[in-house]
């Protein structure tokens, strides 16, 4: 059905004035035509009020919106007569916008018997989008409640270097949280706050607000009550964003107007819509989940073996070493410095580390020294040479990992420094990308109209990274693609990797966009050992859940500047529970392994001896992440999005929807402020009923010095192995298996299981096991029956069929009853191998239940 618009120029003209003199916008569109198409709608915009500033206003755009699923609305907008750069369909793969309006059937606009808005929504989806002609603007809504999520002024600036577009928010029960990269001092976002997305190298990152390696125009919007949303603006070009908790600007200097609309409703369900668009996370190796140790200034490979003696002398789990630029020869990608880090003496410690279960990592940069670039068509230009910047080896060339030569070459050279050194991962580093060199203008895109606020003072984009006049394969130019960088240095070294061992890679990489997750787990990058940056971490781990990259971490005990014996301590005892545990510091700084310090060693052993029990189910939350999106660690509204008291919690978090992590952020500190959810909450030490919560409350936990306060929500069933120094070895030991009742007696949880390496994971055909566990109660006569059950999805993954439950632990069940039997598989078990204490905690030890096989555990207790 095609739908003409009426012409009111007068409304259009007084909206134009109110616009000027509020300032909030300077141009002004109305729909000239649009035609529907099943779940699309197409339409010719027309500018009808514009102003110079920032470049003469493009005259005629194109809309349109499909409704790609029944969870997800695409709104594009772009010149109707030119165009213009928008992310490659290579790079993040998705569905092709829909037809052109030259493609379909145009009403001719003025026609009194059309109506006034056109009016997109599906019986089967929550979603409802609304062209509103003149002055044209568009809102989404959510068609179950009525509730707008995103609402447009008539403000819509489209210009060659300059788009801008607000959208209305309630500001009185909107939550939002995500766009990133920067260090925030809380997880929600602050009103009027701005967030500049422009991926820099930042050396020093101890400034809030800053932009930082990353870009995601991602946020997602929690509203009173707990329904969730999220908001995609799919551009890679330089950006400000303004929150100011009634509205939200986007200031874009390039590109399309290219939104994705995510309905939810859970928080849960947004991640699992966005990820079904941008890519599922990458599996990471099983040994990713152990902890790993590095340092700028490791001098040689006596320092590194002194490095593993001292983690084993001290007990202290260390699953991976990593060198940083220490290993170059005069820091060139691929060599070794043939005085400290030869070959003869580098691999036999490598070797040494494989035989003991333990990898070895290093870094590679993506400038190659002049001198020694090959002569091929490999790298970034300039006025139509090779572009000479300056890094870490001198003059360098960039290479362009847009160009399929380059991604070659690259690919070639890790199988090639990998029949001399086996390394176990890779570590893309100073890849926004970094370069130390001042640059003169070019041509006007070194320059733009609109200065975005780059590293906090407007500083020119070209500041520490190649000039964006630069210009990629096929003619991209660096102005466009510079956001793009990172993810493609990633998905190269991914490609490589994989291509060479035929396993699942491990890439580490600074500099991110929209998709990265696919190919690399991040870090927090350059942090300083200062508690307020202990604190900030959470902050930035939650975020990049939110981004779709869940293996995430911050350097423990911080990068740059002397830490302390306590500060270290504290952070070993929260980062045991990031999803990606690795210790990095400055060369400048004082060792602080984590066994120089007696204290920080036991809270390590502490802190990593739990990490490393709950390796099964930190495993089974990365296939969850790699098959839903679903983040490892998350913020508490995830799990309890209907209690607005979670909101704002960023002290705490969650790993998976089981684990509740409170640590310590202060100095001194021997208590610690925790919020508590409706529910009961187990300790995760000794298993006892810690809470019970009718409702939400904060809580005044004590807070040992050796260890981080850590939770089991009522409802949950955990697996577990004893810890040991490896994961490897750690896997080899038999499971336990923790049954926390919530007050109705039930509880559920599942195991992944597969080798840990193979390339794909939980994929149709392949080697892998998954089992659900499930826990219900059963009152009759003065009887409980509390029953567990295992149910087998897959079990092809053969040592799954020799591994064993050996212990089950319920916990919350009535005190002292009277008397009590348990049954396996139906047979009864003597009572010398249960144990029951007056805590409700009661256990079962000498099983040997196949996790690959069907069980099923009765408790009856009489009171």
């Amino acid at each position: 059905m095609a739908i003409g618009l009426p012409s009111t120029d007068h409304f259009v003209l007084l909206t134009i004035l109110i616009c000027l003199l509020l300032h909030h916008c300077s141009a002004v569109y109305d729909v000239e035509s649009t035609a529907e198409s099943g779940k699309l709608i197409s339409a010719q915009l027309k500018l009808v009020g514009g102003s110079t500033e920032f470049g003469p206003d493009v005259k005629s755009l194109t809309l349109t919106a499909s409704l790609e699923t029944d969870s997800r609305l695409r709104v594009r907008i772009t010149d109707a007569d030119h165009r213009r750069w928008e992310v490659p369909q290579d790079v993040i793969p998705r569905p092709a916008p829909g037809p052109e309006p030259k493609d379909v059937l145009l009403d001719s606009p003025g026609n009194p018997s059309m109506p006034t808005n056109s009016t997109m929504s599906s019986a089967s989806s929550d979603l409802t989008f609304t062209i509103h002609p003149s002055p044209f603007r568009f809102t989404v809504s959510r068609r179950s409640t009525g509730d707008t999520l995103f609402d447009t002024s008539a403000n819509l600036v489209f210009k060659d270097r300059y788009l801008e577009v607000t959208s209305a928010l309630p500001a009185d029960r909107a939550s939002l949280y995500g766009l990133g990269e920067q260090k925030k001092q809380t997880f929600r976002l602050q009103h009027n706050d701005t967030f500049t997305l422009w991926n820099g190298d930042v050396t020093w990152s101890d400034q809030p607000d800053l932009n930082l390696y990353g870009s995601h125009p991602f946020y997602m919007d929690v509203r009173s009550g707990g329904a969730a949303h999220g908001v995609l603006l799919l551009n890679s070009n330089g950006m400000d964003i303004l929150y100011g908790g009634s509205y939200v600007t986007y200031k874009v200097i390039g590109g399309v107007l290219d939104f994705y609309f995510f309905v939810g409703p859970s928080p849960l369900d947004v991640v699992d819509q966005y990820t079904q668009l941008i890519g599922r996370p990458a599996p990471m190796p099983y040994w990713s989940f152990g902890f790993h140790q590095s340092r700028y200034g490791y001098k040689n490979v006596a320092d590194l073996d002194g490095v593993v003696a001292g983690y084993a002398k001290a007990r202290i789990p260390l699953e991976a070493i990593w060198s940083d630029i220490d290993y170059m020869d005069g820091y060139q990608d691929f060599t070794l410095d043939p005085v400290n880090y030869p070959s003869k003496q580098l691999r036999p410690f490598v070797d040494r580390l494989h035989n003991n279960g333990q990898k070895y990592v290093v870094t590679v940069h993506p400038a190659i020294k002049r001198q020694a670039a090959p002569h091929e068509d490999l790298f970034l230009k300039r006025n139509g040479a090779n572009l000479v910047g300056e890094a870490w080896p001198g003059e360098v060339y960039f290479l362009d990992f847009m160009s399929p030569r380059s991604t070659q070459y690259w690919a070639r050279k890790i199988s090639e420094f990998r029949r001399t050194i086996p390394v176990d991962g890779l570590w893309c580093d100073i890849n926004e990308p970094s370069n130390f060199k001042q640059w003169q203008p070019l041509n006007q895109l070194d320059d733009p109209p609109y200065r975005i606020n780059n590293s906090g003072f407007h500083l020119p984009i070209n500041y520490r990274t190649v000039p964006v006049s630069t210009v990629h394969y096929n003619g991209v130019s660096e102005y466009d693609a510079h956001n793009l960088f990172g993810l493609l240095q990633a998905q190269a070294t991914h490609a490589g990797l994989l291509r060479d061992t035929t396993r699942r890679p491990f890439v580490l990489s600074r500099s991110t966009f929209v998709g990265s997750g696919r190919y690399a787990a991040h870090w927090a990058g350059n942090n300083v050992a200062r508690w307020d940056e202990l604190a900030q971490s959470i902050n930035t781990i939650l975020n990049f859940g939110l981004f779709g990259i869940p293996m995430m971490g911050a350097d423990i005990c911080g990068f740059n500047g002397n830490t302390t014996q306590e500060l270290c301590s504290r952070w070993i005892q929260l980062g045991a529970f990031y999803p990606f545990a690795r210790a990095h510091a400055e060369k400048t700084t004082l060792r602080r392994e984590l066994y120089v310090w007696e204290p920080t060693a036991r809270s390590a052993r502490k802190a990593l001896g739990m990490r490393y029990r709950l390796l099964p189910y930190m495993y089974t939350l990365m296939y969850e992440a790699h098959m839903t999106g679903a983040p490892i660690a998350r913020p508490l509204f995830f799990s309890y999005p209907q209690d607005a008291d979670t909101y704002g919690v960023d002290r705490q978090f969650m790993l998976g929807r089981g684990v509740l992590v409170s640590p310590v952020l202060q100095p001194g500190a021997t208590t610690v402020d925790a919020y508590f959810p409706a529910g009961r909450w187990f300790s995760l030490y000794d298993y006892s009923l810690a809470y019970t919560m009718k409702v939400g409350k904060r809580v005044t936990l004590p807070a040992p010095a050796d260890l981080a306060n850590a939770h089991l929500a009522g409802g949950n069933i955990l697996l577990l192995q004893h810890a040991d120094l490896t994961t490897s070895a750690a896997r080899q030991s038999e499971f336990h298996l923790l049954v926390a009742l919530a007050e109705n007696g039930t509880a559920s949880g599942e195991l992944f299981s597969d080798d840990g390496d193979s390339p794909e994971m939980g994929a149709v055909g392949g080697s892998w096991t998954l089992v659900r566990f499930s826990c219900d109660r059963e009152e009759s006569k003065g009887m409980v029956t509390t029953k567990v059950s295992s149910h087998v999805v897959q079990n092809s993954y053969a040592p799954s069929r020799a591994q064993v439950i050996g212990k089950v632990v319920f916990m919350g069940l009535p005190s002292a009853p009277k008397s009590f039997a348990i049954y396996v598989n139906s047979v009864q078990l003597k009572a010398a191998r249960t144990k029951s204490r007056a805590s409700g905690v009661f256990s079962v030890s000498g099983l040997s239940l196949a996790i690959g096989q069907k069980f099923e555990i009765k408790l009856v207790m009489s009171h």
